[in-house]
C-alpha cells in the first residue's frame, strides 16, 4: 500500500515531509537551478584576476630542521597553500582551537594538490616546542612552521588560508581568506550541509519544528549536543570544558586514550 504525501499518517514530526519520488524530483530540479548558480559564481575567475604583491621570501620561519627562509616551503613547486592555525600559549593538546584542529585534520594529505605544483604547510603562531608536540601527538603529516614574530601575511592573525606564487626566487602574495571562507577544505562540513539535520551552527536556517543540533556558545560547556566542529567532551563522552576535555572528533584518533590528556603537552604519566 502506498500513502499520498497529504496523508497526515506519513508525516514524522521534526522531519522532512513525506512525498512521493515524483514530488521530491521535481522540487529537486527546482533548487538544482539555485545550486548551479551558486556554483557558477564560485567557478568565477575574479580571485585569479587579483593583483598580487611582493613579499621577502628570506623570512625565517622555524620548522623541525630549525629556522628556514619562507621560501623552501615551496619545496621547488611555484605555487604555496597555507593554512594559518591559531594557537593558545601553554594549553593542553586538547586546549587549542577547535574551528583549526578541524581544518588541519582534514588537510593530512596534499598528494592531489602536489601534483599540481602546489605545496601545502601549515603555519602558527605558538613557540615551535609546543608546537611540535602537539603535531607528534596529533599524528599531522604535512609539514608545520612556526612564524611566532614574523609580521604578516606570513604571519601575523592566523585563522586564514593564504596562497603564495614563487618565480624563482621572488615570493608573491596572491590570496587570503578567513572565517567560512576556509570551509572549502572540510569535506565534513560540505557533506553534513547535505543532510536534513545539517551542521547545528547557532546561525542555522533550519525549518519550524526541525531538531536543532546544537549551539555554539563560546567559552561554555557545550549544552546538549554542540555543532559538529565544537563538542567538547571527556574520554567517556561526558560535556566538559575542563583539562581532560577534547573537541569530540579526536577522541577517535588511533592511540587517543584519556591518559594521554592529563600531561600538559599530552605527554603520558
Amino acid at each position: 500500500m502506498t500513502t499520498t504525501p497529504s496523508d497526515p499518517t506519513t508525516a514524522l514530526p521534526g522531519r522532512p515531509p513525506v512525498a512521493d519520488l515524483a514530488t521530491w524530483q521535481a522540487a529537486r530540479d527546482e533548487l538544482l537551478v539555485r545550486e548551479k548558480a551558486h556554483t557558477r559564481e564560485g567557478d568565477a575567475a575574479a580571485r585569479r584576476r587579483l593583483p598580487m604583491v611582493e613579499l621577502d621570501g628570506t623570512v625565517e620561519v622555524v620548522g623541525p630542521d630549525g629556522p628556514v627562509p619562507f621560501l623552501n616551503l615551496f619545496q621547488g613547486r611555484d605555487e604555496l597553500v597555507v593554512y594559518q592555525h591559531m594557537w593558545h600559549d601553554g594549553a593542553p593538546h586538547q586546549g587549542q582551537c577547535e574551528g583549526c584542529t578541524t581544518t588541519a585534520w582534514h588537510l593530512k594529505d596534499a598528494v592531489y594538490l602536489n601534483a599540481r605544483g602546489v605545496s601545502f604547510a601549515v603555519l602558527t603562531s605558538g613557540p615551535w616546542d609546543e608546537v611540535a608536540s602537539y603535531v607528534e601527538f596529533m599524528g599531522y603529516t604535512q609539514p608545520w612552521y612556526s612564524v611566532r614574530g614574523v609580521d604578516a601575511p606570513i604571519g601575523g592573525g592566523m585563522g586564514h588560508i593564504v596562497c603564495f606564487l614563487r618565480a624563482d626566487d621572488r615570493v608573491f602574495l596572491t590570496y587570503s581568506t578567513t572565517g567560512r571562507g576556509n570551509e572549502p577544505v572540510n569535506g565534513s562540513l560540505a557533506l553534513l550541509d547535505m543532510t536534513p539535520y545539517g551542521r547545528g551552527e547557532a546561525w542555522e536556517d533550519n525549518p519550524e519544528g526541525r531538531p536543532v543540533i546544537g549551539h555554539v556558545r563560546e567559552g561554555h560547556p557545550s549544552v546538549g549536543r554542540q555543532a559538529c566542529w565544537y563538542w567538547r567532551s571527556d574520554a567517556d563522552g561526558n560535556a566538559t570544558w575542563g583539562p581532560t576535555s577534547r573537541p569530540v572528533p579526536q577522541w577517535t584518533r588511533p592511540g587517543a586514550t584519556a591518559v594521554e590528556t592529563l600531561g600538559r603537552h599530552g605527554h603520558h604519566h
